[in-house]
C-alpha cells in the first residue's frame, strides 16, 4: 500500500480527534487508572493470556456439543490464564445452559485465579440472538438496510443486546460495515448494501443500539465493527480472498462506514481475514496503526478473526514460521488473536517478549484496551450471569419488532397489471424448495452457524407454506414442497404443473438456503438451473404467477423475470419473515423496501448504481456510442408500493453553499393512491466535475415516512460541504468548487459550491 494513502488533510485530522470527544465516546478516566493499577501486578504471562482467547469447544469434553470438562477450563484459565473464550459448540444453548458455562467460567476465572480477572465472552449475534435457543432472529442487515429506517436497525440492535446480555455474554460481533459491492460474496447477506451513506447510518444506528451509553447497563452489550477493511470486495469473488483497492476508492468507499462507527462509539473492531493490495490486514501497521489508530481515532480493542494470525504463515506467506506471524501480527496492532483451537499464540507471545522481539510496551497497550473495556462492561463487579438481565429476554413484544422488520425490508421488484395483492377468495399453489423450508428465511448465523440445520429452529417459527395455510385456511393453499431445500420433490415441475392447472395463482418461492462463509461461495451468480427450470414449468399453466426471493444476495433471474406478473425481493427475513411475507402477498401489510445494491440482469455486469460516467458508455456498433452501460433488472434505490406517491416542489434554500455553511432542500411527498403506506423519500447529490471522476449520483440522505391516502409531508434534509467532499489523489479530504446537481423522486435541482 503506498504511504501517499496515510496523508489526509489536516481539517479531517482535526475533525476526527473533535468527533473522539463527542457524547458517543466513553469516559473512561476512572476506568484507566483502574487498568493501570492492575497492570503494575501483571506479570507477562498473565497478560499474554489476557490477549489470548479460544472457542468453547476447546474446554467441551470431546465430540460433546455441551459438557464442560473441567480440566480443560483449568488449563486455559489457570494455566494459560485466557482471557477471553468465543462462540457455541456446534448448536444454539438454552438460557440455562448459558447460565451454567458462564457462570462455571467466572467461577473459575474469579477464585482459582492471582488477579481474579473475569473472562470477556464473545459471540456473532449478528441478527438478534441467533446462538440462544428461541431467541429473537431479525432479518440480517441486507433486509434491514432495504428497510431505510435507522430506528428500526436500532430497535433490533437494542433487543438483540438484550436477550444476548440474559445469556451473561456481553460482547456481540457485530455490525458488518464492510460495503456490500460484490455479490458473489458469500457474506454479502451480513452488509448493509452497496451504498456508503446507507451502510455508514445503518452501521452507527445499530452500534448505538447496541451499547447505548452505558455498558454496564444490562440492557447493552459492546459492539464490534467488522471486518476492518476491504474484506467484502475480494477480487475472485470468494470468501477470504485478495482484494485490490485502489487508495481513492478505499478512502471514498470503504473508510467512511468505519469511520461512522468510531464517531457512533462502538468499542472493538475485527479485522479482515484477507488482505488488500497485497497486504494482509491482520500484518499491515499501516492499516491497523496509521489508519486505524492515527486518522480515525479508535481507541479500542482490536481482535482476530478466527486462526487469522497463524494464516499470515499458512496461507498469505508473508511469515516463514507461525511464531513470525504472531510477532508480525501483533507489532502491527492485534491487541487479541481468536487463535481460536489452541494455545500456540500465547506460547510463541510469551516467547517473543522474552527474546526482546514484541516490547513489553506493545503489551501493555494491548492488554491495557482488554481491560478496559472488561471493566466497561461491569465484569470486574459482576461476572456472573446478572439475575436482572433474564427478564428481558424472550418478551412476546420482540416478535412484533421482528415482524415490522421484516414488512419494511421487504421490497415489491413487480407488479405488472397490480396482481399484487392476491384476492383472499383465491386459491394458491405454493411451490419452489423455499416455500416450506426455516433456513432460506434466515440465512447464516441462525442457531447454527450455517443456519441449514431445521431441527434446531423454534416450533413456533412458520415456513411460507405455514404461514399461508393459517392466513387462508389449508384447502385454499396447495403445495407439493419438501423441507429440505434440496429435496428432489421441490424441482418436479411435471407435478407442479398437474396442480398449477388447479390453482387460480401460483406463487413460486425461490431463492438460496442457508450458507455462512466460505461454504456459501459460488462460481455463477445465476440462479441455478434446476429453479429456473421449475418456474419455466410453471408458466406453461398459464396462471398468475408471483415470485418470492429468499436469498442473502442477488441471484440473476433475467431469463425467467418475465414470466412472473409480480416478484418479491425478501432478502432474509428472520422468524417472523413468512407472517411478513403472506401478509404483504395478500394485501395485509403495504410493502415500503427499497433495494440496498443494484439487483445485476447478467452475472458479468455488476455496476453499482454509484458508477462513472464512462462505465455507462457503450459502443455495440464500431463508431457508435450509447448511454445504456448501466442495464440492471432493477437499481439501487427501487421499491414499489401498493399505493402512489407524488413528488412536487423541491426547493434549495439557497443557490450557492460555502465552507462552513449548510443548505436545505425540501420536498413535498403526497400519497396518490387510496390506500395507506410507507415510502423512502432519497436525496441524491451530483458533482458536475471534479479533479477524481465524479460518480453520476451519491445517496446523501433518506428518510422514511408513513402517509395515509391522500396525506402530503415536507420532507428537509440538510446539506454540508462535508457531503460534497471527496479524497483526491493526494490522500486529502476536499471540496472542490462547481456546479451540484440534487434529485428526488423524478425532480432536480442545482446549485454552485464556491
Amino acid at each position: 500500500m503506498l504511504k501517499s494513502i496515510v496523508r489526509f488533510s489536516l481539517v479531517l485530522s482535526l475533525l476526527v480527534a473533535t468527533n473522539a470527544c463527542d457524547e458517543g465516546q466513553p469516559k473512561t478516566t476512572g476506568v484507566d487508572a483502574k487498568v493501570e493499577a492492575l497492570l503494575a501486578k501483571m506479570t507477562l504471562e498473565e497478560k499474554v493470556g489476557q490477549m489470548t482467547q479460544v472457542t468453547v469447544g476447546l474446554i467441551m469434553k470431546d465430540g460433546v456439543a455441551y459438557d464442560i470438562s473441567m480440566d480443560s477450563l483449568r488449563k486455559a484459565i489457570v494455566e494459560k490464564k485466557v482471557g477471553s473464550i468465543l462462540n457455541t459448540q456446534d448448536r444454539a444453548y438454552s438460557l440455562a445452559e448459558w447460565h451454567q458455562l458462564i457462570n462455571a467460567i467466572q467461577k473459575m476465572a474469579t477464585e482459582e485465579t492471582e488477579r481474579q480477572i473475569p473472562i470477556l465472552y464473545g459471540i456473532d449475534a449478528i441478527h438478534g440472538a441467533n446462538y440462544i435457543q428461541d431467541g429473537t432472529l431479525f432479518p440480517h442487515n441486507i433486509g434491514i438496510a432495504a428497510s431505510r429506517n435507522p430506528a428500526l436497525a436500532r430497535k433490533g440492535a437494542e433487543i438483540a443486546a438484550l436477550e444476548t446480555r440474559a445469556s451473561g455474554i456481553r460482547w456481540n460481533y457485530d455490525p458488518v460495515v464492510g460495503m456490500g459491492r460484490q455479490p458473489l460474496w458469500s457474506r454479502f447477506e451480513e452488509t448493509f448494501g452497496e451504498d456508503v451513506f446507507l451502510t455508514s447510518t445503518m452501521g452507527a444506528a445499530t452500534i448505538k443500539g447496541y451499547e447505548s451509553t452505558d455498558l454496564t447497563d444490562i440492557t447493552t452489550v459492546a459492539s464490534c465493527m467488522k471486518h476492518y477493511i476491504g474484506y467484502s470486495m475480494p477480487r475472485s469473488g470468494k470468501d477470504r480472498t485478495p482484494s485490490y483497492i485502489p487508495e481513492t476508492e478505499l478512502r471514498n468507499v470503504f473508510l467512511p462506514p468505519f469511520k461512522a462507527a468510531v464517531e457512533a462509539g462502538t468499542s472493538t473492531v475485527m479485522i479482515n481475514s484477507g488482505e488488500v493490495n497485497g497486504e494482509p490486514v491482520h500484518g499491515s501497521k499501516f492499516f491497523l496503526q496509521d489508519l486505524l489508530r492515527d486518522e480515525l481515532g479508535f481507541e479500542g480493542l482490536a481482535v482476530s478473526d478466527w486462526e487469522d494470525i497463524i494464516r499470515l504463515h499458512e496461507r498469505h506467506k508473508v511469515a516463514a514460521t507461525p511464531k513470525e506471524a504472531v510477532k508480525i501480527a501483533v507489532n502491527a496492532g492485534i491487541d487479541m488473536s481468536m487463535v481460536p483451537l489452541d494455545y500456540s499464540f500465547y506460547d510463541y507471545l510469551v516467547e517473543l517478549v522474552n527474546e526482546g522481539e514484541v516490547s513489553m510496551e506493545r503489551i501493555d497497550e494491548a492488554v491495557g484496551r482488554i481491560l478496559k473495556l472488561k471493566f466497561r462492561l461491569g465484569l470486574f463487579e459482576q461476572p456472573f450471569v446478572e439475575e436482572a438481565a433474564i427478564a428481558n429476554f424472550g418478551k412476546e413484544s420482540y416478535q412484533a419488532v421482528a415482524k415490522d422488520a421484516a414488512l419494511e425490508s421487504i421490497t415489491l421488484l413487480k407488479n405488472d397489471k397490480d396482481v399484487l395483492p392476491l384476492s383472499s377468495n383465491k386459491s394458491i399453489l405454493l411451490a419452489g424448495p423455499a416455500a416450506d423450508n426455516l433456513p432460506t428465511l434466515h440465512g447464516s448465523w441462525s442457531f447454527t452457524w450455517q443456519g441449514t440445520e431445521i431441527s434446531k429452529y423454534p416450533k413456533s417459527t412458520l415456513t411460507i407454506k405455514e404461514a399461508f395455510e393459517n392466513k387462508l385456511g389449508k384447502g385454499n393453499v396447495t403445495s407439493l414442497s419438501a423441507a429440505e431445500f434440496d429435496d428432489p420433490k421441490n424441482y418436479d415441475g411435471a407435478a407442479l404443473l398437474r396442480q398449477a392447472r388447479k390453482a387460480d395463482y401460483i406463487v413460486l418461492c425461490l431463492g438460496e438456503d442457508a450458507y455462512a462463509e466460505s461454504p456459501g461461495v459460488i462460481d455463477d451468480l445465476n440462479l441455478d438451473d434446476q429453479q429456473q427450470a421449475l418456474a419455466k414449468a410453471a408458466a406453461k399453466a398459464g396462471k398468475p404467477m408471483i415470485l418470492v426471493l429468499t436469498e442473502g444476495r442477488p441471484r440473476v433471474i433475467r431469463e425467467i423475470e418475465p414470466l412472473f406478473d409480480g416478484i418479491l425481493m425478501a432478502y432474509r427475513p428472520g422468524s417472523q419473515g413468512a407472517n411478513a411475507i403472506a401478509d404483504i402477498v395478500l394485501g395485509n401489510a403495504n410493502p415500503s423496501g427499497r433495494l440496498p445494491f443494484t439487483y445485476p440482469a447478467y452475472s458479468g455486469d455488476l455496476l453499482t448504481y454509484d458508477h462513472k460516467y464512462s462505465e455507462t458508455i457503450r459502443e455495440d456498433i464500431p463508431n457508435t456510442y450509447g448511454s445504456g452501460g448501466y442495464r440492471p433488472q432493477y437499481p439501487f434505490g427501487h421499491g414499489l408500493s401498493y399505493t402512489s406517491f407524488e413528488y412536487s416542489n423541491l426547493q434549495l434554500s439557497n443557490k450557492t453553499l460555502s465552507a462552513g455553511q449548510s443548505m436545505e432542500v425540501s420536498v413535498t411527498v403526497k400519497n396518490t393512491g387510496d390506500t395507506s403506506g410507507k415510502h423512502a423519500v432519497e436525496l441524491y447529490v451530483r458533482d458536475r466535475f471534479a479533479s477524481v471522476t465524479p460518480a453520476v449520483r451519491l445517496l446523501k440522505g433518506f428518510e422514511k415516512v408513513s402517509l395515509k391516502a391522500g396525506e402530503s409531508q415536507t420532507i428537509t434534509f440538510k446539506l454540508t460541504d462535508e457531503d460534497l467532499s471527496f479524497v483526491n489523489k493526494a490522500g486529502q479530504r476536499v471540496t472542490e468548487a462547481g456546479d451540484f446537481d440534487v434529485f428526488t423522486g423524478a425532480l432536480t435541482a442545482s446549485f454552485t459550491y464556491q
